[in-house]
């Protein structure tokens, strides 16, 4: 059960607090976490970890926002314009440079420089730097990759600074008609899709991170870019348009794509090449990253993202260039998937490996996940090839009728009312419910009755609180239930039931599962929307995570696809949200 909240939504969608809990900042460049009993560790888009600041506690009553806490005589606020934070009503106790941008990173043997001058504190990293300014009981704390760019922080002063971070919290706030708990989690979600969008030294776009911890190395990623991309389809449509060319690039001439793309800034990239071409006794990941710019090469869900992205982004902005100047590498990844069905077959059938979002599940064959994702990029294809490549529209059309079919027949499970999520060709069958399997409905791989039967189905077993055979109560939406069932298809957190892929809440999936519910008016949704957000205040999360459950606790901070709680509700509109009616 969900305890008594440590924090609790006001009027405005605030978050107030008596406890001081960890605030999770992301900047167009600078983030960091910031704990008001007195530190704050800051990392920069592109560079990696730079240091800590320590400064005397923050006293409460606290109020928490968007990169801001209200403290009872300063507080913590964020600038968007340039990477420099302000803590007010404190003094310095210190600054502690990073020993490295990562824990891949070898630490040089050059000292980091470190200069006080007057009111001043500077430290200079082979990789970035800190400045601190004291101006009274303020501290003005800018990061940069260089001295410049850490200067122009510092030329904000601190009423700028809390202006702007007071700005960019009324663009967080889409739905102040709601209730306090509803509101708060659009305005966080929100928070979490904007935050995402980072940017390079000199100003232009540097990618969608997938969250706060992702900087080192600084990458982006198709399926976590996908997701975040929902609410910015409206809010941001530029962003979203620059975040497909920046997946361009990772798509290779066969179609094949890794799980992100490298955003590195010049220092970070030499250290991240300096770890890649140590001894394999020596590199964690020896296979993973196969070329420079990889993050995990060959996954087998982020191509088909590619192509549903490009449709997702010209339905919305009208913007058919954009088909145009990438349709090579849709093409490549059409027949690259053309290439992993059997003979008699249309279905891709996916290698026995870890590579797709469940990077802890070995599934292989037949995977209704991604043959989700496969039938909505087929139709993707059909949509936008209309007029400039007819030949590969028709072949996509015949390609999704057939595979409609054959997903009916392989992998539907009458007795648990939906699809396996997984069929292997040695005849191995994982036929639990998954949340993921909901891409086989939001894509229209299945009829619309079949899909409602799997709405309800999901209700009534992943819903915690109508499952009462899992021993934790009502807490959440799992991801997947009952347990896996074959133990040498996991790894590492998996191997547990009820964490990560192996029934964790994930907000979003519940986002997906929400928003199927708005789209065929069964009502229901708030449950999803909310009950995450409600875990999240009662353990003094303040912002959107990445995923949770009751035994093993939550994963990172400010995590950006967890926007979709927010962009499900932002889609259908508050009234809907509070409809009751059930599947």
């Amino acid at each position: 059960m969900i305890a008594a909240p440590k924090m609790r939504p006001n009027a405005a969608g605030e978050l107030e607090t008596a406890e001081p809990v960890l605030l999770p900042i992301m900047a167009p460049r600078l983030q960091a976490t910031c704990a008001p009993e007195g530190w704050i560790d800051v990392a920069l888009w592109g560079a990696g970890s730079l240091g800590r600041v320590r400064f005397a506690p923050l006293q409460g009553q606290f109020v928490y926002g968007p990169n801001r806490i209200a403290a009872r005589d300063g507080g913590v606020f964020t600038a968007q314009s340039a990477p420099v934070v302000l803590v007010r009503g404190t003094r310095l106790a210190g600054v502690y440079p990073a020993k490295r941008c990562a824990w891949w990173h070898q630490a040089g043997a050059e000292k980091p420089d470190i200069a006080a001058k007057g009111d001043r504190r500077t430290v200079t990293l082979g990789w970035g730097v800190i400045k601190v300014a004291i101006d009274g009981n303020d501290l003005r704390i800018a990061v940069g990759a260089s001295q410049e760019e850490a200067e122009r922080g510092l030329a904000l002063a601190g009423d700028a600074i809390i202006a702007e971070a007071l700005q960019h919290q009324a663009r967080c706030d889409r739905m102040p008609e709601a209730d306090p708990l509803l509101r708060s989690m659009v305005m966080q979600g929100v928070h979490a899709a904007l935050s995402s969008i980072r940017q390079n030294a000199d100003g232009t776009f540097g990618g969608l991170a997938a969250g706060q911890d992702y900087s080192a190395p600084a990458r982006t990623y198709y399926r976590d870019g996908y997701w975040t991309m929902q609410p910015l389809l409206k809010l941001a449509p530029d962003a979203v348009r620059e975040q497909i060319r920046v997946l361009a690039r990772g798509v290779q001439p066969d179609g094949e794509a890794p799980s992100g793309v490298l955003l590195t800034g010049a220092a970070q990239s030499t250290a991240w090449r300096e770890y890649r071409e140590q001894p394999v006794k020596d590199n964690r990941f020896p296979h993973h990253h196969n070329r420079a710019q990889d993050w995990w090469s060959d996954h087998f869900d982020s191509p088909l993202f590619f192509i549903l992205a490009l449709g997702d982004y010209i339905r919305t902005t009208g913007d058919h260039a954009e088909a145009k100047a990438h349709w090579p590498l849709v093409k490549a990844i059409i027949e690259r998937y053309r290439g992993f069905a059997a003979p008699d077959s249309v279905l891709p059938l996916k290698p026995r490996n870890d590579r797709d979002w469940a990077d802890n599940v070995f599934r292989e064959g037949l995977v209704a996940y991604d043959l989700g994702l496969f039938v909505g990029a087929l139709d993707v294809v059909v949509e936008l090839g209309a007029d400039h490549d007819p030949k590969l529209a028709e072949h996509c059309r015949g390609t999704a009728a057939r595979a409609r079919e054959e997903i009916e027949q392989r992998l539907y499970v009458a007795a648990r009312r939906g699809y396996a999520d997984y069929a292997t060709p040695d005849g191995f069958v994982e036929d639990h419910l998954t949340l993921d399997s909901l891409t086989l409905s939001r894509f229209a791989a299945i009829s619309d009755e079949r899909a409602r039967g799997l709405i309800a189905a999901i209700a009534e077993n992943l819903e915690t609180r109508n499952n009462a055979a899992q021993p934790y109560g009502d807490w959440g939406v799992m991801c997947a239930y009952p347990p896996f069932k074959r133990p040498r298809d996991l790894r590492a957190k998996t191997a547990f039931a009820f964490r990560y892929h192996n029934g964790s809440d994930w907000p979003y999936w519940d986002g997906v599962y929400a928003e199927e519910r708005l789209r065929r008016g069964l009502g229901g949704a708030r449950y999803a929307l909310t009950r995450w957000w409600q875990a999240c205040l009662a353990h003094g999360w303040a912002g959107a995570i990445e995923y949770f459950s009751p035994p093993f606790g939550r994963g990172s901070l400010l995590q950006g696809w967890s926007a979709m709680p927010a962009a499900a509700a932002l889609k259908y509109g508050f009234a809907a949200v509070n409809a009751d009616a059930s599947a």
